[in-house]
C-alpha cells in the first residue's frame, strides 16, 4: 500500500503532542495590537491546546502523528 500523504498546511501550522494533544499558535496576533488590551497581549503569548472537535479534524490531516 502507499503511503497516505500529511497536509503540508497542517504539519507547517500544528504540532501534535505525546499525550495526543494539538498545538497550535494563538490568534488574533498579527496584526491590530494597538486597539488590543494589554491583558489580551500577555495572554497570547507561546502556542495553545486546540479544543477536541478542532483536535480530531487536524488529526485526519496528519495521519502519521500520534
Amino acid at each position: 500500500m502507499p503511503k497516505m500523504k500529511t497536509k503540508s498546511s497542517c504539519k507547517k501550522r500544528f504540532k501534535v503532542t505525546a499525550s495526543g494533544l494539538v498545538l497550535a499558535g494563538q490568534a488574533g496576533k498579527r496584526h491590530g495590537m494597538i486597539k488590543r488590551s494589554k491583558k489580551f497581549i500577555r495572554n497570547a503569548r507561546g502556542t495553545t491546546t486546540l479544543s477536541a472537535p478542532d483536535a480530531k479534524v487536524i488529526k485526519t490531516m496528519m495521519p502519521y502523528s500520534r
